[in-house]
Formats: structure tokens, C-alpha cells, sequence
């Protein structure tokens, strides 16, 4: 059977999806299996979670729905069924949502019909905890950062080699056939300049919960993915090894002094400054190379 950390786990590679519930809008992810859910669910705040499995989730739907007499893996691939047009962005008038603060949690409530019958369910969510917050926001946040400025300097290097091309062509006596098509080379500073001045003030004017984009959903998602395979890897390795022989904790009580060439390589590697979101990450600078300016700006 499925436990709670594997459905974690499968929770981990959703994207976070924006929902309103009224005039309240958080961000929420959710997993359904046939052994049970896990809800996510966040106004960028407070983030509350709900982990529940088929004997939690058989014993409420007795107490909310007595004239329903449903199989629990089947209740919940209808429970599946109702939010995710939720998740979608897409508006089902058959079905109500509403979302109540309680004392120190936030309760979920679902209206809807089931042959013919009245449907209701309840999502009793509880603070998550730190590593749940970690692992499902902060940490992949902060790998999109990084992704997202090493992509940002990969397209001002594209760019300035372009600009080289294009001067290239000029110095041999290229000439534009559509003069609207000129652009101004490539200013990497004043850019930054702009988009700190304009830009920047406009994307954080942006209504909370809008956060995840469908651009930006599909990032979290590569990115959560490949911190899933990561941590499969590491499960297997710890798996695969063994205690420590005896013979090797005692054969070696002090290690050996490093030789010339070791403290030369630490000494080297010493010098290298770690990564950090801050940093700027560094590509090389390489030199266009001169092309014929024939039949191009004719």
C-alpha cells in the first residue's frame, strides 16, 4: 500500500495551480491515488496541508453523505474529478467551492451532485510543516531562480553575438532592405537599468496567487522532477552500501598527509567562489565569426 511519503512524493511534481475561492485566492496542488489524497494548499502566507487515506477518507464520507453508498477508490476518483477543473482555472457550475478559517487550520468545503444525490466533502487542513514548505516551495523557488537567470544570461550572450553578426555584415557593405527592421545594439546594463525602472514595479503590482504561470508551472515541474530522480538516487545509493567494514574504521585511525599535488588541487579549488542565487553566473565571450554579407540584407 501506498504510505503517506510516497503520496508526498507524488504530490511533489504537481504544479501549484491559482484558485479563488471567493474573494480569497491562494495556491494550491493536490494528488489523488486510490490508497488516498494529499492536499497543499497556500495564500502565500500560511501554507496548510491534508494527508488522508482510504479508512479517513470512507469514515467522512459516511458522516457527510449517509444516503451515498460509494466505494471509497471510486469516491475518490470522483473527488479527483471535481477539482481538477478547479486546478485548471476552468469554471464548473455544478460544483461550489468555499474555504473557512478555523482555529489554527483552514477548512475546504465541496458542494456538488452524485446520482442524482446531494454531494458535500470537507478538506480539514493544518499548518504544514517547515520541511513540507521546503521541499514543496522554497527549495524548488530557488532552483527556478537559478534556472531562470542562467537562461536569462544565455539569451544577452545569443544576443550580443548577434549583434556582432549584424555589425559584421554592415562593415562589408551589407545594407537592410526594410529599414523598421534596424534595431540598437544590445545594452546589457541599460537593460537591467529599464527593467528595474519599468518592469519590475508592474510584475510585482500583479495580484497575489497569480504566481504560476502555465510557463512557469512547467519549470516547477522539470525542476521538482529532476529533485525527485535526485533523490531516488540517493535512496538507492544509501541502500546499496553497506556498514563501514571494521578493518577500514581501524586500519586508518588518521589520514594520510596530504601529498604537494592534493594541496596544490584543494588550494585551487579553495579560490573558486561557491554558487549562489546572488551571483552572477558567468558564460564565455566568443567572437563571431565574419560570414559573407551576400543575399542577406539585400
Amino acid at each position: 500500500m501506498e504510505g503517506s511519503e510516497e503520496l508526498e512524493s507524488s504530490l511533489l511534481t504537481k504544479p501549484w495551480a491559482s484558485v479563488c475561492f471567493g474573494e480569497s485566492t491562494f495556491l494550491a496542488k493536490v494528488c489523488f491515488r486510490d490508497t488516498g489524497y494529499i492536499l497543499l494548499i497556500s495564500d502565500l502566507s500560511s501554507v496548510w496541508y491534508e494527508s488522508a487515506d482510504t479508512e479517513a477518507v470512507g469514515q467522512r464520507s459516511k458522516e457527510l453523505n449517509k444516503r451515498l453508498t460509494v466505494h471509497v477508490s471510486s469516491f475518490l476518483h470522483y473527488l479527483r474529478d471535481l477539482m481538477s477543473p478547479l486546478l485548471e482555472g476552468q469554471s464548473d457550475t455544478t460544483t461550489s467551492f468555499s474555504c473557512h478559517h478555523t482555529a489554527g487550520g483552514l477548512s475546504l468545503h465541496v458542494k456538488s451532485m452524485l446520482s442524482g444525490l446531494p454531494f458535500y466533502w470537507k478538506f480539514h487542513c493544518c499548518p504544514a510543516p517547515v520541511e513540507m514548505v521546503s521541499r514543496h516551495l522554497v527549495r524548488p523557488l530557488m532552483r527556478m531562480s537559478l534556472a531562470l537567470q542562467y537562461q536569462v544570461q544565455k539569451l544577452t550572450f545569443l544576443l550580443l553575438q548577434k549583434d556582432a553578426e549584424i555589425e559584421d555584415y554592415r562593415e562589408n557593405g551589407a545594407t537592410l532592405s526594410r529599414d523598421r527592421l534596424r534595431t540598437e545594439p544590445f545594452q546589457e546594463e541599460k537593460f537591467q537599468q529599464n527593467f528595474m525602472a519599468e518592469s519590475l514595479p508592474q510584475i510585482c503590482g500583479v495580484a497575489e496567487g497569480q504566481a504560476f504561470a502555465s510557463a512557469l508551472q512547467q519549470l516547477y515541474t522539470a525542476v521538482t522532477q529532476q529533485e525527485a530522480k535526485q533523490s531516488r538516487k540517493r535512496q538507492r545509493s544509501e541502500d546499496t552500501e553497506g556498514p563501514t567494514p571494521a578493518a577500514e574504521i581501524t586500519g586508518h585511525p588518521h589520514p594520510p598527509p596530504p601529498s604537494q599535488e592534493d594541496e596544490t588541487a584543494s588550494s585551487s579549488e579553495g579560490t573558486t567562489p561557491a554558487s549562489s542565487p546572488a551571483q552572477k553566473l558567468w558564460l564565455p565571450v566568443a567572437k563571431a565569426k565574419p560570414k559573407k554579407a551576400k543575399g542577406l540584407f539585400s
